[in-house]
């Protein structure tokens, strides 16, 4: 009788038709012990960093892929209220992912603007940018605020100060305050300079923005120097800065004054293409532009003389007659508002 032993050998080698293969004496180690191959690795390139192997080109949808993932992300966030805003209502992320984008298109392909003299804008700390006002609607803030966040090393944040109108139109209001700005009033501007942060205003008021195009790149008066009274009680520098294109994207040609009054607005203007195009008469003209920031004014020794008047008016004076004179001399550098 036989038993199932018989069908092995003694060293418990099965013999079965199909001949057992033996490894060859130079295969690779694990092979001769029986094991499999591992996965072939890709040969190190020793021309990178530590040896390790060179990155992976992107693909063609990777990048929109990467888009639709943040975009939907960053409206998750939106929706579940997982975002931050300060005091003031100033929304970063928002302000990042929406309005800079938009106003980025404005600034650099449709004003082709020139941005110089950012290295006197502080990388810390408090300061006050002040500069000329113009061009009927208050684009030259919102373009300010962009390209300077977007220049400066530090990509700082411009805290615009604005009227008491921005701040009573409802929806105007809100995205105001979300993209950083409040209302230009003292004790506001002392908290934000107080906190360190860049703080933008334009003292010219609806005087600069409202005035006609045969007065285009002259400075309207400083009002009473609020501003600097602020500066002086901060200790904080004093930027002007000098914007040359905002006078011919929208060229103010008459203020119609009884129906800016029936309408509680500052002035009614009329253009080349306002009020005869309609809504495409809202479409700013593609003037080119220079901004400019001056050597910062130092205020830190006059901190004592934040209530004197005389003080008040010659610091203020000195900043309207640098930014006059810097007007003057991008004026020079642009022959043709409307040139490359």
């Amino acid at each position: 009788m036989t038993g199932p032993a018989e069908g092995r050998d003694r060293q418990g080698v099965g013999r079965f038709d199909v001949p057992q293969q033996s490894p060859a004496a130079d295969a690779d180690p694990a092979r001769r012990n029986g094991h499999r191959p591992a996965a072939q690795v890709a040969p190190v390139d020793a021309s990178t960093p530590g040896g390790t192997p060179p990155a992976v080109a992107d693909r063609p949808g990777d990048h929109w892929d990467r888009k639709v993932a943040n975009g939907l992300a960053f409206l998750r966030r939106r929706l579940a209220g997982d975002y931050e805003v300060d005091e003031f209502g100033f929304d970063p992320e928002l302000t990042d992912a929406v309005f800079h984008p938009l106003l980025r298109l404005l600034y650099r392909d449709w004003f082709r603007t020139e941005v110089s003299g950012v290295e006197h804008v502080p990388v810390d700390g408090p300061a006050l940018v002040v500069g000329n006002h113009s061009g009927t609607v208050a684009l030259d803030a919102l373009i300010l605020s962009a390209a300077l966040h977007d220049k400066h090393p530090a990509h700082r944040y411009l805290r615009l100060l604005g009227a008491d109108l921005v701040f009573r139109m409802p929806v105007v209001s809100e995205l105001a305050r979300k993209t950083g700005g409040t209302v230009a009033c003292n004790p506001d501007a002392e908290r934000l300079l107080g906190g360190g942060d860049l703080v933008g205003v334009f003292p010219e008021g609806f005087k600069g923005i409202g005035k006609l195009y045969a007065d285009r790149y002259k400075l309207q008066r400083f009002g009473r120097g609020g501003f600097v009274s602020a500066a002086l009680r901060t200790g904080t520098p004093i930027v002007p800065v000098a914007i040359v294109g905002g006078e011919e994207i929208y060229p103010m040609l008459a203020d119609i004054k009884p129906l800016a009054r029936l309408l509680k607005l500052p002035y009614f203007p009329v253009t080349p293409t306002f009020p005869w195009l309609g809504p495409l008469g809202m479409v700013p003209l593609p003037s080119k532009w220079l901004i400019e920031f001056c050597p910062p004014i130092p205020t830190a020794h006059l901190t004592d003389s934040a209530d004197d008047p005389l003080v008040v008016f010659n610091l203020a004076d000195q900043v309207r007659e640098t930014i006059q004179q810097t007007l003057h001399t991008l004026l020079e550098r642009r022959p043709d508002p409307f040139g490359p």
